[in-house]
């Protein structure tokens, strides 16, 4: 068996094609949806990079597996303890461990483990090719490594090729020769963004927000011309999301080329494909731009596309699915013993049959920029902040992202009776995994703990400055009522 498996970082699934698109960003990744399976409703468990990508390969979330964070304790994955034996339990059931267990060679084209120090994801891997940018790199770095390996190994049988690409993280750096295949296009008719919007995202506080892109002020990177730093107008927004957009049309475009060599060396119809992301990218949704800093509908669902030989084809599939799902599920689909420590449950029975193996809701969780969780359920997203970020976010927000799909309305207050609902649900989702803990430590108190999310250590005073510099003094003295310990 060959598969490959594109990990394409920051990947907003309403940005492609397959999943209703308006523009035509992902041509080549459309044409693997068409033959396999869509999973319209699939989210990290854990946001952002580094707790998705823990989650991700550990099949636990991060309240068990650790890494929660960007930093401090909880950068870091929980150690195993005193029962670790020579090779600790992650060894075997990582998600790549899967794959080789099933006899497969295993390799991965990947900045992500130097990027976060994260060396754990490299279980399972027997080859590993690293660039050495830290995710810093564009697709034409990263394509010609999955081309040359595919030449020389395309034909030999039973791998799994991994591939990371990284063009639709900020900052957007699509070089300029690419030029922008959607200049002119009826942009203005499609947004959900509107002036009143911007206007009203002006006056507040937000790191990353409307006025500081940058994340506390809106200096300019000369070097990344498609990404402005500050929103001023409609145009100004356009020019953002062009930015973005241009970054996955260009990553799609060398997914083309890898999928033409396939095609060169005639494997290509037994290749097997999963594509996914490991978050998505809010551009102006809770007055967030260019980054994925909250646990929202936006920043948490990511695609998940799977083209199985043997499979489905065409079909997709509405049932709430977590990231963490993926290694019961490979395991399922190669006849391995799934292990007991996962908490993700297996939808093999999708990719073989089309049968739903559905969810009644699922918890999301951000603890990198703000600690937050959520629930996801029916038409609705709830989430509770237990520190903001210096957003100024309330306690309880409620989205109904069926009617609000870019949650412009809080409509906490007019719901009273689901906020309750969605609150007893992340209770016994707490109590549930608190049993289940091996350190019975809930790693978001140790964040709390250790000073706040890693991006905001030490950033309280500068932003309160900034923002009296910048016409926002009421919002400087909320957040210093909010946060008084932390000047």
């Amino acid at each position: 068996m060959r598969i490959v498996f594109f990990d394409l970082d920051t990947l907003r699934p309403d940005h492609l094609g397959c999943y209703g698109y308006f523009r035509n960003t992902s041509p080549n990744i459309d044409s693997i949806a068409a033959e396999g399976v869509r999973f319209d409703n699939y989210y990290c468990s854990d946001a952002p990079c580094l707790p998705s990508r823990s989650a991700l390969s550990s099949g636990l979330f991060g309240i068990h597996n650790g890494a929660v964070g960007h930093g401090g304790t909880a950068g870091d994955q929980t150690l195993q303890g005193r029962d670790r034996g020579f090779r600790s339990r992650f060894s075997r059931t990582n998600l790549f461990q899967q794959f080789r267990d099933a006899g497969l060679h295993t390799v991965s084209i990947s900045t992500f483990a130097e990027r976060h120090t994260s060396y754990w994801y490299y279980g399972g891997f027997k080859e590993m090719y690293n660039v050495g940018m830290g995710g810093g790199e564009r697709a034409d770095q990263v394509s010609p490594i999955a081309i040359d390996w595919i030449r020389r190994n395309a034909k030999n049988d039973n791998w799994f090729l991994h591939i990371n690409m990284w063009d639709p993280h900020t900052a957007y750096r699509t070089p300029e020769e690419f030029g922008n295949p959607f200049e002119g296009d009826d942009f203005f008719d499609h947004t959900w963004m509107t002036q009143e919007i911007i206007d009203e995202q002006r006056k507040e506080a937000s790191p990353h927000g409307v006025r500081e892109i940058g994340m506390y002020d809106n200096t300019p990177w000369p070097e990344y011309p498609r990404q402005p730093m500050e929103i001023f107008d409609m145009n100004d927004y356009r020019k953002l999301m062009d930015g973005y957009d241009c970054g996955i049309a260009y990553m799609d475009m060398h997914i083309g080329y890898i999928l033409d060599a396939l095609r060169e060396e005639g494997v290509y119809d037994d290749v097997s494909f999963i594509i996914t992301s490991d978050h998505g990218e809010n551009i102006g949704e809770l007055n967030s731009y260019a980054e994925h800093s909250t646990a929202d509908h936006i920043t948490c669902r990511i695609p998940m596309i799977i083209k199985w030989n043997g499979g489905q084809k065409g079909i997709s599939d509405d049932s709430l699915r977590y990231n963490i799902d993926l290694a019961p599920t490979v395991a399922d689909l190669f006849g391995l013993k799934k292990a007991k420590i996962w908490d993700g449950e297996s939808y093999a029975k999708t990719i073989t049959n089309g049968e739903s193996v559905p969810r009644d809701y699922l918890v999301l969780s951000q603890m990198a920029h703000v600690c937050q969780r959520s629930v996801r359920f029916g038409d609705w997203i709830y989430m509770r902040t237990y520190h903001d970020g210096y957003h100024n976010f309330p306690r309880e927000m409620l989205f109904n992202i069926k009617e609000d799909f870019h949650e412009t309305k809080n409509v906490a207050a007019e719901h009273p009776d689901i906020c309750d609902r969605a609150s007893h649900m992340l209770l016994d989702w707490f109590d549930e995994q608190m049993m289940k803990s091996e350190t019975g430590v809930d790693p978001m108190q140790t964040v709390l703990r250790e000073g706040g999310p890693y991006h905001t250590r030490g950033w309280l005073k500068y932003y309160c400055e900034h923002l009296r510099k910048t016409d926002r003094a009421e919002e400087a003295d909320r957040l210093i009522a909010r946060h008084p310990g932390e000047l």
